[in-house]
């Protein structure tokens, strides 16, 4: 799926009063985490330090755009008990709340009955997705963007239901 999204850095920079983020997979397999999750995996060890060369990017990106004035929420919806990969991304939610960052939780029981879109996506300014896609075992397949008011619309109703029912980061237990 070839792509001439821009990177994500670049959508972040523009936007100018809302990031969501709404996560339906249980499992994802991106390649730059892989080693991360195996050695968690084996351990029970994660980077969880904002500091580190993992997760110092990130932090810089997140928390100079809500120090910008940029809400930034992010929603998981999960199976319930979760998949090793939903414990893994648990297991270092600390460091997107560092950031700045909103996160919550709604177990998949609780979202049967919404209406929601056919892939993950980010939702810039009420205005512009950026839709994710993965293969079957969750590698990134690429993503497109949209500007069309439906898909904006579409996105911004299923995140505000997500996020209505789900549970904030620090109140959800691991099932």
């Amino acid at each position: 799926m070839p792509s001439s999204v821009p990177p994500f850095a670049e959508l972040l920079a523009r936007c100018t009063r809302s990031a969501l983020h709404l996560e339906m997979r249980d499992h994802y397999g991106v390649a730059a985490e892989a080693d991360d999750f195996r050695t968690w995996l084996e351990t029970g060890q994660r980077d969880t330090d904002p500091g580190s060369e993992d997760w110092a990017p990130w932090v810089s990106l997140v928390s100079g755009a809500v120090a910008r004035g940029v809400t930034v929420r992010r929603a998981r919806i999960v199976s319930e008990p979760v998949s090793d990969y939903i414990r893994y991304e648990h297991a270092s939610t600390s460091v997107n709340l560092h950031a700045g960052e909103e996160v919550r939780w709604l177990p998949r029981h609780r979202a049967a009955d919404l209406a929601l879109p056919g892939a993950d996506f980010w939702l810039f300014d009420e205005q512009l997705v950026r839709w994710g896609f993965f293969s079957g075992n969750g590698a990134l397949v690429g993503h497109e963007m949209s500007e069309a008011p439906a898909a904006a619309k579409l996105c911004g109703e299923a995140f505000a239901a997500v996020w209505g029912r789900a549970v904030p980061h620090d109140q959800y237990r691991i099932r």
